[in-house]
């Protein structure tokens, strides 16, 4: 019998090399947003491989300055996932538009792309796809199947004027560092929302940060704008007020206050500068459990091939024939050999939230079915290849004992 450890499902990855960045700034003075968070912006859009990039105090506040930002609001509608956590489509809700669900393709996570365009109507504004896992969706064929419902398309603002489709923005909460076919996660969509949240592949323990693609509008006003947001409406931040003889300002309109701190910015500069070493150990890791679990016959997300890489950020498992009963025994089993696993994600049909607004998930057999038997288990860079082979060993240990007692 292997020796018990404990395996945690997806604690933060901190080094010296943090602790260091994060005191310099304390030792700064400067501690709010910063020169700190404007580098972290200036390397985000260099690692990313786009014009500008905001920050904000949440991947959420990130895709709802972005409806903000479009106009879109009452009367409008916004077409997301079914399969998804509740911030792709809270935020449809908070600007006052109807959020529009569409269920996932059979034994997939991604929307049914065929089914998405009898989900547009004259008043859809955009569509919030999903990256779950790290893994980009397939955006050629969500933009193909835009493309040919654009005669629905009814721009209403400025910005959305810079369009001849649906806009497209990503939760690309879990993809930082993905690319497909040689594009990098942010410069494939219209906007792109990132997430830094602890249990994110780079931490800045809360924080988001928004890219989009330049080229049909002014870059740099529209930045402006989402640091007006960010930061009441408040024509000059703190840094800028430091200026002799600068106090004055003005607020532009009625604003929100969620604006990344100095604070935040130093823990995700040195995150970033590791970043390419944390997502290659990430691969490591992948590899390691798909050939581990190999012969239980799972189903195990593709991260890698096919033109994608993946950022690898969750380890998603589906257990082919298995029901739900069988999947919560086995996470049960697992806690008690020490293994955090959890699943990802209960769809939005079946949270109250959710259901209160008329959804059922009768209605989305095909996300009820991906979510009845999928188990995620730990992927994080702190994981030895030994923690690997232990949750692999467990995860057999586990399925055999219930299989003995009759557990389907």
């Amino acid at each position: 019998m292997t020796e018990q450890r404990r395996v945690s499902f997806s604690p933060p990855d901190i080094t010296q090399a943090e602790i260091d960045e994060v005191v310099d700034a304390l030792k700064s003075g400067w501690i709010t947003t910063g020169p700190k968070t404007k580098e972290f912006e200036r390397e985000l859009a260099a690692f990313t491989g786009v014009e500008r990039v905001a920050t904000f105090a949440s991947a959420t506040a990130a895709l709802e300055c972005a409806l903000r930002a479009l106009g879109v609001g009452p009367g409008n509608e916004v077409v997301t996932s079914a399969y998804t956590y509740t911030a792709s489509c809270s935020v449809i809700c908070h600007v006052g538009a109807t959020p529009v669900l569409c269920d996932v393709a059979p034994g997939t996570y991604e929307m049914d792309y065929d089914a998405l365009p009898s989900l547009v109507t004259e008043r859809t504004r955009a569509v919030i796809p999903v990256d779950i896992a790290g893994r980009m969706v397939d955006y050629d064929r969500l933009f193909a199947a835009l493309e040919g419902v654009r005669d629905r398309w009814r721009p209403a603002t400025e910005l959305q004027r810079a369009f001849d489709r649906v806009v497209v923005l990503a939760d690309a909460a879990h993809s930082l560092g993905a690319v497909q076919d040689g594009r990098p996660s942010g410069t494939v969509a219209d906007f792109t929302a990132f997430s830094f949240h602890a249990v994110k592949n780079l931490t800045t323990a809360e924080g988001g940060a928004l890219a989009w693609r330049a080229g049909a509008f002014d870059s740099d006003e529209l930045y402006r704008q989402f640091m007006l947001m960010a930061l009441h409406g408040q024509t000059k931040d703190a840094l800028s007020k430091t200026r002799a003889g600068a106090w004055e300002y003005d607020i532009a309109f009625p604003g929100w206050k969620c604006n990344m701190t100095d604070l935040q910015a130093a823990l995700g500069l040195a995150q970033l500068r590791r970043y390419p070493a944390l997502l290659a150990r990430r691969r490591e890791l992948v590899e390691r459990y798909e050939a581990g679990l190999a012969d239980l016959g799972v189903d195990v997300l593709r991260h890698y091939g096919d033109g994608n890489e993946s950022s690898g950020h969750l380890m998603l498992v589906r257990l082919p024939g298995k029901t739900s009963a069988f999947r919560n025994a086995l996470i049960e089993r697992l806690a008690d050999d020490g293994v955090s696993a959890n699943v990802h994600y209960k769809p939005l049909p079946m949270l109250t939230a959710y259901r209160d607004l008329g959804f059922d998930i009768a209605d989305f057999p095909n996300a009820h079915a991906q979510f009845e038997n999928e188990v995620t288990l730990p992927l994080h860079t702190l994981l030895s290849d030994d923690d690997v082979d232990y949750v692999v060993e467990a995860v057999h240990r586990a399925w055999a004992a219930l299989e003995a007692e009759g557990v389907r």
